[in-house]
């Protein structure tokens, strides 16, 4: 009987609320089943919360002590544990700065060497901002200024003359097949492996500056922890330690 019953009810019409009537629109939405039962079950677990609540206030012991009630504290409403003083003595932070200096000195080590391999790699032959070399030719008259053709005089193809590195002569040209990528496309590609190559030269030589520059903080700061009289000469910036002028002091 029951199985039969489950197949009529599958077979049943599902029974749909309706919506407000349009001459009722004025009183807002009709609240549903569901949304009845929402509002409900919010309802319900907050009042069971605050009779918990003040049936736990009712059988509080007064005189009931726990170690927590020492090492919290009440901040905004909410428990928290209270911080420790640190106890640190001067040794201890001359070694741990001195344990921070080495290890930023040796990422940044590690980064001038990739730097240096990646400049050996690249040469910085074409490189955005690089110094360009200057190549003067003299002449005895004006008449050969004008008359003076670079491509020419370096006996080469003139679309060659803008390049600073490997440009063969036409004897090269004409004797030689050209190696490597000659279609465009893969001198495009090319062009934009070693700018993206350079780019990355680029952010290693910032970060390995950056280092160096938190090593000298790192370093001044241990500097401060001698109980030794100092002036201060010179603020900290971003790219550069607080300098400090030290007493003179005989050291036996």
């Amino acid at each position: 009987m029951s199985s039969f019953r489950k197949a009529l009810k599958s077979q049943q019409r599902n029974h749909q609320e309706r919506s407000q009537p349009g001459f009722r629109k004025q009183l807002g939405f009709l609240e549903k089943k569901k949304d009845y039962k929402l509002r409900a079950d919010n309802y319900h677990k907050k009042q069971n919360t605050l009779n918990a609540l003040r049936k736990k206030a009712a059988l509080k012991n007064p005189d009931e002590f726990y170690y927590k009630m020492i090492s919290t504290q009440l901040k905004d409403g909410v428990h928290v544990k209270k911080e420790e003083p640190e106890v640190v003595t001067d040794e201890q932070r001359k070694i741990m700065r001195t344990q921070d200096i080495k290890y930023v000195e040796m990422k940044r080590v590690a980064e001038a060497r990739k730097i240096e391999r990646m400049k050996s790699e690249l040469h910085l032959l074409d490189a955005d901002g690089k110094l360009k070399n200057k190549h003067t030719f003299f002449v005895d008259t004006k008449k050969e200024v004008k008359r003076f053709n670079l491509a020419k005089h370096l006996n080469t193809a003139p679309e060659l003359l803008d390049r600073v590195y490997n440009r063969p002569t036409l004897e090269t040209l004409e004797g030689k097949s050209v190696q490597g990528a000659t279609r465009p496309f893969e001198i495009q590609k090319l062009a934009r492996l070693r700018k993206h190559q350079y780019t990355l030269l680029s952010q290693r030589v910032e970060r390995e500056k950056k280092m160096f520059v938190v090593g000298q903080k790192i370093q001044a700061r241990k500097d401060l922890l001698d109980k030794t009289k100092k002036v201060k000469v010179k603020k900290e910036t971003t790219n550069a330690p607080a300098i400090y002028k030290f007493k003179a002091q005989r050291k036996r």
